[in-house]
């Protein structure tokens, strides 16, 4: 690449057809061409070799090109195709050498590089430059025929070409007036436009519809130097602001933005270098996608490293983040701004499309900090709705108004928050994420109600059974003909108590009567089951509660005193109240009695079970006749039953069987004081005893010593009496008594004889206070039963 003060080239295409790739990106960063948009134009020359066109463009340009050096003899200069910017002219003009026609170098082969290059030049310039010799125009065989042949034959195979401006340099120009020369050239090119061959869609076509003909005359550079540079001067004015309307420059249809320019001019020679026809249309869609998408990816990339996209993203992934849209919305649109900056001048088609993919892709990288977002959001609403729930239900506040209010201030505080999460780039949806807040708050709410909901049916069958439990447990255990009655009573009372509390209670959450009914019924059913459940423990207890009963009546009496077994009792009709009384207990905790039903369940009880005359009678028939041999009740369901029939009377027979020992402890009783209470010997042995025993009787009359002996042995015999509490002892029997009687005998012997001992051996007393002293001494030594024997005595 060369430069100069003002100007710089490059070779674009070399002598062997090669694209300088490296070159022209070297040459468009230099020269800034990508700063310049549509702002551009591309001037090409063609004609003969060594015609003076390298010459020509350094004048009429101000560009660099290698000239042909007239002294060492006509020879190719320009080899390929080179391409340099202008000095001085705007907008920015690119001025193309093509490689000269006819030269002898090629041989052979400059027909293909002649069409290849021209239909180069065509395709990308806006002015084309055909430089011929003066003495040429109006010749049959002038040089400029073949060229302009070559370039109306290219044009066929360019498809919907633009307009370009041909502009016809005439060089060395003689003293014939232009007036004169330009209708003569007109009409050459137009019969050289009329016998080269088209298609079919163009035989009719004008020449007019595919080139903007312009002619202009230039004077011998050698011979009239001065005059050339004044005409050179003139015509370069043509060239300022050639792209304005009405300028030099042809239409602007396809024109390639200036940064595609590369691209464009790369992939037209590939085409043509391929041999194939040159769509431009096609062509400028291809260069606007692959510019497009390059300048696409290049944003895309720019904005994963911009610092202040990950400075957000970082944000986001620590926590929520205030005015998120706000900050990405302008994030976003700084790097769309760029794309539309540097891709607005291609096809709006394209530019469109890559633009709206280039923003899918942005959208896709930043959705996630953006469902990030929103994830924060919805916890957050979350969390502020269970603190501000519950802390307004422990102030007391109605469930239903609290949830209904706080769920509402929740969803209105989440929308607005979701409204500044929101980018103005995307339409996403955040009604997802605002479903799954109101099913999460809804499922907390419904968490909350059956946790409250659970503890109120809690606090009111703890209250039913608190109670219900002891006191119907202690109905039960005293039963009598009013126990069901007092329990209905209670149970009626205290379930309406709960009832109304627990209605009261629940009339603050909001819920279907329906399902009010069904708690209130379920606390119902629990006071029921309290009662079901305390009557069946007391009926597993019926035979011990049965046995205490009777021992409780047996054995106290009316006045609840011990009773004392004198054998004056009716120890039969004592019993009979007993059994009377366990047998009522028994058919009170027979079957549950809630509702008003009668049942004849104690009478059944009572004739089958102590009316002997008809216990014997169904000893003959049981299976016929027995009340109790069955397993249910007339017309008592299953669900009330507590004890069966059958149950019932295994119970009494189990009963009887235990209560027959207490009732045969009585007889003993009574019968041992009985018999304790007639210890003397019947009047025809005391008769016996004076007829038989009148000689001895006598005797003692006869010798009164024998009498204190009797009395010494009668006191004696009153004291053992005494102290051995002989009717005590045979109160229970004759045989307990003697073996009680000999084990304490010696003992009591002994007692008495240390203690007339001891009387014998003391002092007299010397004054009243010391035989009180001497008194007490001797009332200590002696037990008890000895001082209630001397008061006997």
């Amino acid at each position: 690449m060369d430069k100069s003060e003002g100007c710089c080239s490059v070779q674009l295409i070399d002598g062997d057809g090669i694209y300088n790739v490296s070159g022209i990106d070297h040459f468009i960063k230099d020269v800034k061409l990508a700063d310049c948009g549509l702002s551009y134009a591309v001037v090409s020359i063609m004609g003969p070799q060594s015609s003076g066109k390298s010459t020509l463009l350094n004048h009429l340009f101000g560009t660099n090109f290698m000239e042909m050096d007239a002294f060492k003899g006509r020879s190719q200069t320009t080899k390929g195709i080179w391409l340099a910017r202008c000095a001085g002219i705007e907008p920015c003009t690119l001025v193309m050498d093509l490689e000269g026609t006819d030269g002898r170098e090629r041989g052979e082969d400059d027909t293909a590089f002649e069409k290849q290059s021209a239909l180069f030049a065509l395709a990308i310039s806006d002015i084309v430059l055909i430089n011929m010799w003066c003495h040429d125009i109006g010749r049959e065989q002038a040089a400029n025929k073949p060229l302009l042949k070559t370039v109306f034959q290219v044009m066929m195979r360019l498809f919907s070409p633009r307009k370009t401006t041909m502009l016809f340099v005439i060089r060395d120009k003689t003293r014939t007036p232009l007036e004169n020369l330009e209708p003569v050239l007109r009409e050459d090119i137009q019969k050289i436009w009329d016998s080269v061959p088209k298609p079919e869609a163009h035989k009719e076509t004008p020449l007019s519809d595919f080139f903007n003909v312009e002619v202009v005359a230039l004077s011998s550079y050698e011979e009239k130097e001065e005059q050339f540079k004044e005409q050179i001067a003139s015509l370069r004015q043509r060239f300022m602001h050639s792209i304005a309307p009405g300028g030099l420059a042809g239409d602007r249809r396809g024109v390639i933005p200036a940064s595609g320019f590369a691209f464009s001019a790369d992939q037209i020679w590939r085409v043509i270098k391929e041999n194939k026809d040159l769509d431009l249309p096609a062509h400028k869609v291809m260069v606007a996608t692959v510019r497009c998408e390059e300048i696409a990816n290049e944003k895309f990339a720019h904005f994963i490293t911009n610092e202040d996209w990950r400075r957000l993203d970082e944000e986001v992934q620590a926590g929520p983040v205030s005015n998120f849209g706000k900050r990405l919305t302008t994030i976003l649109g700084s790097c769309l701004s760029e794309y539309d900056g540097e891709a607005t001048f291609f096809d709006e088609g394209v530019r469109s499309s890559k633009r709206q993919q280039l923003e899918e892709k942005l959208l896709q990288l930043v959705n996630p900090a953006f469902q990030d977002v929103l994830g924060h959001i919805r916890w957050g609403m979350l969390e502020k709705f269970k603190a501000s729930f519950d802390k307004a239900l422990g102030i007391g506040e109605g469930f239903s108004s609290a949830s209904q209010d706080w769920f509402k201030a929740c969803m209105t505080q989440f929308d607005e928050e979701c409204a500044g999460a929101i980018i103005e780039q995307a339409n996403w949806d955040t009604s997802k994420v605002r479903d799954k807040l109101v099913r999460d708050i809804e499922a907390h709410i419904s968490s909350v109600r059956t946790s409250k909901l659970s503890e109120l049916t809690s606090l009111y069958e703890s209250k039913v059974h608190e109670a219900l439990s002891e006191p119907v447990e202690a109905l039960l255990e005293g039963a009598n003909d009013e126990t069901w009655t007092t329990v209905k009573k209670l149970h009626r009372r205290e379930t309406e108590s709960a009832v109304s509390g627990l209605s009261s209670a629940l009339a603050g959450f909001d819920m279907e009567e329906e399902t009010r009914d069904r708690m209130v019924k379920s606390l119902q059913d629990y006071s029921r089951g309290v009662i079901e459940t305390k009557a069946k423990e007391e009926a597993g207890r019926v035979l011990m509660r049965m046995k205490e009963r009777f021992a409780t009546i047996f054995s106290h009496d009316s006045d609840s005193m011990p009773r004392v077994w004198t054998g004056k009792e009716d120890l039969r009709a004592i019993t009979k109240s007993a059994r009377s009384a366990s047998l009522k207990l028994l058919s009170v905790m027979a079957v549950i009695r809630l509702g008003d039903e009668p049942d004849n369940i104690e009478k059944t009880l009572n004739v089958a079970l102590l009316d002997s005359t008809k216990n014997e009678a169904s000893k003959k028939s049981i299976t016929t006749s027995d009340p109790l041999a069955s397993s249910t009740w007339d017309e008592i369901p299953s669900s009330r039953t507590l004890i069966t029939p059958v149950q019932c009377k295994s119970i009494w027979r189990q009963f009887k069987t235990e209560t027959e020992y207490t009732v045969t402890q009585a007889i003993s009783a009574q019968e041992a004081n009985r018999r304790g209470n007639n210890w003397l010997p019947p009047p025809w042995a005391i008769l016996a005893l004076i007829v038989l025993g009148f000689n001895e009787f006598m005797t003692l009359l006869r010798n009164p010593l024998y009498l204190g002996v009797i009395f010494v042995a009668f006191l004696l015999a009153k004291a053992l009496w005494t102290q051995l509490d002989i009717p005590g002892e045979f109160r229970n029997g004759a045989l307990p008594g003697l073996i009680s009687i000999s084990a304490k005998f010696v003992p009591t012997v002994m007692n008495l004889i240390k203690n007339l001992a001891a009387q014998g051996e003391a002092p007299p007393a010397a004054n009243p206070e010391n035989r009180r002293s001497s008194n007490n001494t001797s009332s200590s030594e002696n037990p008890p039963d000895q001082k209630s024997s001397s008061k006997e005595d």
